[in-house]
């Protein structure tokens, strides 16, 4: 079977970020940061949803008890998919209007890890990546990150994959499954592998990293080793993350970016959604936060 990519019957996406297969249902999530919506599409019916928030949003991961956690400019917060309410759970950088947050995922374990970045300038490192676990509390695991992206784990979630996006780095850590404590930070794929900014980002379950190369308008595909060991070209200029849906996880969905740098860009697939066929791999599914 031949790669195909198809570009999805969907309203454009101002900044499209966070895909998220749900195997229960079977429709896919994402969100539209600077749109502050949540969306959702029946790939079986077509039809799509929106759910409106307060603020930017930078990710979203379902809730084992119903609704969503979601990752707001303020902190974490609870989305109700019935009545279409935000409640405030914790902001853990109250007080500071420099950063929002930004990508987020879930470990085997059901705890919810998210960084933020920085928006004046992107490159004053005022971000920072924590963890919210089931009680609620927020720890934060890492400091000094411009632009938190491409959060994901390895198959028997001990190595923890997070990119700082303006380094152009890829980084892994070693996992603690027991505490969610991350060390032995070590770079996955720097610059020179990458050659490229990486954002948004998933593992299947061969263990490889898909990353959505946003600047290089194609997806890269990383050995377990952190070697790029495949390319796909995207008919958007700005692909901003992947994850693998559909029945058997075997088709890989990619949001876009439209409003790219403060600007509207001229590609009219840019802010589109995608869905690539024939890659020959296969994802895992998604945990559930446990709180």
């Amino acid at each position: 079977m031949s790669v195909e990519i198809r570009r999805l019957d969907t309203e454009r996406d101002r900044l499209g970020e966070g895909p998220l297969w749900d195997p229960r249902d079977e429709v896919l999530y994402w969100v539209d940061s600077n749109g502050c919506r949540v969306r959702r599409l029946d790939p079986a019916s077509g039809e799509v949803r929106d759910w409106p928030v307060p603020e930017r949003i930078g990710s979203l991961a379902l809730r084992e008890s119903g609704g969503a956690v979601i990752a707001l400019k303020s902190g974490f917060h609870f989305l109700d998919f019935e009545s279409g309410t935000a409640t405030p759970i914790v902001d853990p950088e109250a007080g500071e209007e420099r950063t929002r947050f930004n990508d987020g995922k879930v470990d085997r374990q059901g705890r919810f890890l998210a960084g933020s970045m920085d928006m004046p300038g992107m490159n004053a490192f005022r971000g920072a990546l924590y963890r919210l676990d089931p009680d609620l509390k927020a720890t934060r695991l890492r400091e000094g990150i411009g632009i938190s992206n491409g959060p994901c784990f390895s198959p028997d979630g001990g190595t923890f994959y997070f990119a700082d996006s303006p380094r152009r780095t890829i980084w892994a850590h070693d996992y603690d499954v027991a505490t969610g404590g991350i060390s032995d930070m070590r770079v996955f794929a720097g610059p020179e592998t990458l050659d490229a900014v990486p954002d948004g980002a998933t593992v299947d379950a061969d263990g490889c990293v898909w990353s959505a190369l946003v600047s290089r308008g194609r997806i890269g595909c990383f050995s377990p080793d952190g070697e790029l060991v495949r390319a796909v070209d995207m008919p958007t200029d700005h692909p901003s993350s992947v994850m693998f849906g559909g029945p058997g996880l075997d088709v890989l969905y990619v949001t876009s970016i439209w409003e790219w740098q403060q600007a509207k860009t001229g590609n009219d697939d840019d802010g589109r959604l995608f869905a690539i066929y024939g890659l020959g791999a296969t994802g895992l599914p998604e945990p559930r936060f446990a709180g």
